[in-house]
């Protein structure tokens, strides 16, 4: 195993036009959820210049004004005028949404299918991670590069910097000795600017009130390297510059490199879908773990057929790193946390208008007052108790 080495992770903001159509998905996932809790949704969004696509298969009581959805979500993005490269009060909005398929359903629908149990909507595994590094249980080059992300997005909303635009990346690689984070070696923020607003202007600007009011000073040294908009100049972003898609940001919205990754999205999927109700039980149980001191680093692996509710397979890996048995580790978390579909969307209240803020910014190491359960740590004193 390599004990010396830099890591690096990105992250990109709500105006990105990937992120942009994530966030779509999830808006019109919410707006379904709003008024039919039971809502099956799987909404795939394409973003271009001048367009939006709404594809996928939704099945709902609802009566949801997509139109409406949609343009409500770029214009609060930021994209309200087409001197900024999208207008989302007079973009295209194509709608091509049809039913889940009646095969799946049955495989879903408790007292459905081959097992009367509700099962999971689709095979495949999916991934927890967590590690004692930071406050919130996050690696550090994902959870700063996620904060100077909404740094960046913040400094435009609030009009500290208002020359900027809605679209911007953002990088942080540190240096690791011995496997313990020592330094940060580079950071690299891009953002989409006025046309008026010179190279100089976004250097000082983003270097003050993004870059010094975000990153810890004790983590940056003489030879770090900072580099702001290193292309010279970025007036033509969002859906003008880059197709967006929904789910092309995987890495991002989970630990940004670090530990594994399943290859399922999350956005404009309900929960019934275990791509994203699973992975934020994974990370529920991986951030249990390292809280209640039974480990420094823990990978969570949860995998499932499709209509089957018991997991095929439910793992705990440590790297090493734990301070007691690692096969009581895996009894114990198998005794509190229920990994069933139903009992995850039970256990993590997934059946509420909760998604749109986990489109941007990463789904972990944030807890909201009214979501993002998964990040709480409700099973703590439980699980400590065990030990």
């Amino acid at each position: 195993m390599i004990k010396d080495y830099i890591f690096t992770s990105e992250s990109v903001t709500e105006g990105h036009p990937d992120k942009m159509a994530d966030g779509i998905s999830d808006a019109v996932l919410d707006a379904m959820l709003e008024q039919d809790p039971d809502s099956r949704v799987a909404c795939e969004t394409m973003i271009t210049t001048g367009m939006v696509v709404l594809a996928g298969e939704i099945t709902s009581k609802s009566n949801v004004d997509f139109q409406g959805v949609v343009r409500k979500k770029i214009l609060d993005i930021g994209y309200d005028d087409s001197a900024k490269g999208f207008d989302g009060n007079t973009c295209s909005v194509l709608v091509s949404l049809d039913k889940q398929s009646p095969d799946i359903a049955q495989g879903v629908n408790q007292g459905e299918g081959s097992y009367k149990e509700q099962g999971a909507g689709d095979q495949g595994l999916m991934f927890g991670y967590a590690i004692n590094e930071t406050n919130n249980y996050m690696p550090l080059t994902i959870d700063l590069s996620h904060k100077l992300a909404k740094k960046l997005t913040d400094a435009r909303k609030e009009g500290v910097i208002p020359e900027l635009r809605p679209d911007g990346k953002t990088q942080v690689s540190a240096q690791y000795e011995n496997g313990k984070l020592k330094r940060i070696e580079a950071i690299v923020v891009s953002s989409q600017h006025s046309d008026n607003f010179s190279l100089k202007q976004v250097e000082e600007s983003i270097r003050e009130e993004v870059i010094k009011k975000t990153v810890p000073q004790n983590l940056i040294d003489e030879k770090t390297k900072i580099f702001i908009n290193p292309t010279g100049k970025f007036v033509i972003g969002g859906p003008m510059g880059d197709c967006g898609l929904t789910g092309r940001k995987i890495i991002v919205d989970t630990y940004g490199g670090h530990g594994a990754h399943g290859g399922g999205a999350f956005s404009g999927k309900d929960p019934s879908k275990v791509d994203r109700s699973a992975a934020y039980a994974s990370r529920q149980v991986a951030k249990h773990i390292v809280a209640a001191g039974l480990a420094d680093k823990v990978l969570v692996q949860v995998a499932y057929a499709i209509g089957v509710a018991k997991p095929m397979s439910f793992l705990v890996e440590t790297f090493g790193t734990e301070k007691v048995n690692i096969e009581k580790i895996n009894s114990s978390i198998s005794e509190i946390f229920d990994m069933r579909p139903k009992s995850i969307i039970e256990r993590l209240d997934l059946l509420k208008p909760i998604y749109g803020p986990t489109s941007a910014y990463g789904h972990f190491g944030r807890v909201l007052d009214d979501g993002f359960k998964w990040e709480k740590l409700d099973y703590l004193e439980k699980l400590k108790s065990l030990f």
